[in-house]
């Protein structure tokens, strides 16, 4: 338990340039408080203590502002940035380097006592605000881009913006960094479909212009034959 606790920690180092020392990130990281509650919660839950695991999630709640399900289950070394409005369901399950920003939405879209929360692969970046929807899975090494909201299954190493969310980059499940999710630097696939329709454009343009140009200088031959 002391190891798990010390890994935590570090984590937290790793993925956060700001983290300057380890009383302030005991202290002052309601990330990692809402992971340490939510595991004695889950604990609480998978022995039947229902009542238990929900009070203590709800309080985590209340001290954090971030909603886990004690039902969730969540992997090893996740970092939660900031933390303020993340919501994972019951079924949800959460893999291993997951970086999850504020506001990320794991939620469910249906009203059967079944699996109907969101699968996260290992190693997945989930931009500020990225609401994943259903029993969908996110591969590993995938980054969701901040606002997007994901109904469908991601493939690893894929990123996704928009919404509804649009693969708009795949790569190798092997990507070594994970933690890169730079916003500034991710196609939009709306600017691209209307840069692509200007483009054609131009290109019709420019060849009814050189019709008219041609039936103009057919006008004038049949008019001077014409004439003669």
């Amino acid at each position: 338990m002391v190891a798990l606790l010390r890994e935590d920690i570090e984590t937290v180092f790793a993925k956060d340039p700001a983290a300057k020392s380890t009383l302030e990130v005991l202290f002052c990281y309601p990330g990692l408080h809402a992971i340490w509650m939510h595991r004695v919660a889950h604990f609480l839950w998978k022995r039947k203590l229902l009542f238990l695991g929900r009070l203590l999630s709800h309080i985590n709640r209340f001290l954090t502002g971030v909603e886990i399900h004690p039902g969730a289950k969540i992997g090893r070394r996740l970092f939660i940035d900031h933390g303020m409005g993340i919501v994972i369901g019951e079924t949800a399950e959460v893999g291993d380097d997951v970086l999850m920003y504020k506001g990320v939405v794991l939620g469910g879209t249906s009203l059967r006592k079944t699996k109907r929360h969101p699968t996260i692969g290992n190693c997945v970046v989930l931009g500020s605000d990225a609401i994943v929807l259903g029993a969908v899975t996110i591969g590993d090494h995938a980054k969701i881009g901040s606002g997007s909201v994901v109904v469908k299954t991601v493939p690893p190493g894929a990123t996704v913006v928009g919404v509804p969310g649009r693969v708009v980059k795949e790569e190798g499940a092997e990507e070594p960094t994970f933690i890169t999710l730079e916003h500034g630097k991710l196609p939009d696939p709306v600017v691209e479909a209307i840069n692509g329709l200007t483009s054609k454009i131009a290109t019709l343009e420019e060849k009814v212009h050189e019709l008219e140009v041609a039936l103009a200088s057919n006008e004038r031959r049949v008019e001077g034959g014409g004439e003669g």
